[in-house]
């Protein structure tokens, strides 16, 4: 069996960037009654997601930024070579932190997968929201996704089967221990080949979980006009369906994912 890299192996573990695309901006166009044609990625990692954006629509332009150098050369190499020819051109893969705001404005700027959580002080995350606002264009839409519950934070170790291409993997998400003083949580994403060993800690992450309340006070203090919450709806078993909707108020999940939406 061929090498497949680590990163081919998240994408097909945790990534939807199909849905993403086609599903999140039409929440943008509802918000700000026009569609985007320009996204910024952040915490890009592979940018997958802006190269699905481009590929969607010949008037669409994306940034992706991350500052792992690793994860770049793959995102230009194998994602971005990938692309139609004239699709390449209209995406940017740029080594940057977060922190700095981009000279070129955008529709809207996503950030996935709950990455701002490795923000941990407050400060910090009102500074990275401040710096996405100066980098929106005039009734730009800011798209943080958030995940939490005991569900989210109690030790646990859930193993599923996934594809790339006839091939078939496992991969295990572990959650380890939970401090609620300091609300933090590590996290490790480990894979298994067929007939091989399980390669552990392929991705580790020390992530402080941050309250949906939180999060939108940090965005209306950073001078956002208005903040939206797009809650999961759940079947009558708990489990997600993969369709949000604008909620004020939500029932207590185990474990849930949301979308917090700042408006410039």
């Amino acid at each position: 069996m061929s090498k497949i890299s680590k990163y081919l192996l998240y994408e097909a573990s945790v990534q939807n960037p199909k849905w993403q695309v086609n599903y999140l901006p039409q929440f943008h166009q509802w918000l700000t009654g026009r569609a985007p044609r320009s996204l910024r990625e952040d915490f890009c990692g592979t940018g997958k997601i802006s190269c699905e954006w481009v590929k969607k629509d010949p008037k669409h332009t994306a940034v992706a930024l991350d500052i792992d150098p690793e994860a770049l050369n793959y995102a230009r190499n194998v994602n971005q070579a990938a692309l139609p020819e004239k699709a390449r051109d209209r995406v940017r893969f740029i080594k940057q932190n977060v922190l700095k705001p981009t000279k070129e404005k955008f529709d809207f700027i996503g950030v996935y997968n709950f990455s701002f959580y490795e923000f941990h002080e407050r400060s910090m995350l009102l500074k990275y929201a401040r710096s996405v606002r100066a980098s929106l264009k005039s009734k730009g839409t800011f798209f943080m996704e958030l995940g939490g519950g005991p569900g989210f934070t109690e030790p646990l170790a859930e193993i599923k089967k996934i594809r790339v291409g006839k091939q078939k993997f496992e991969e295990a998400w572990e959650q380890h221990m939970f401090d609620p003083i300091s609300a933090t949580c590590d996290f490790s994403i480990h894979f298994k080949l067929p007939g091989k060993a399980w390669m552990n800690d392929v991705f580790t992450y020390h992530w402080r979980i941050w309250t949906i309340r939180e999060v939108r006070e940090i965005l209306i203090e950073a001078g956002f006009k208005k903040t939206v919450v797009l809650w999961e709806t759940a079947t009558t078993r708990g489990k997600g369906t993969g369709e949000f909707l604008p909620s004020e108020d939500a029932p207590p999940e185990h474990a849930w994912i949301a979308y917090v939406v700042g408006v410039k």
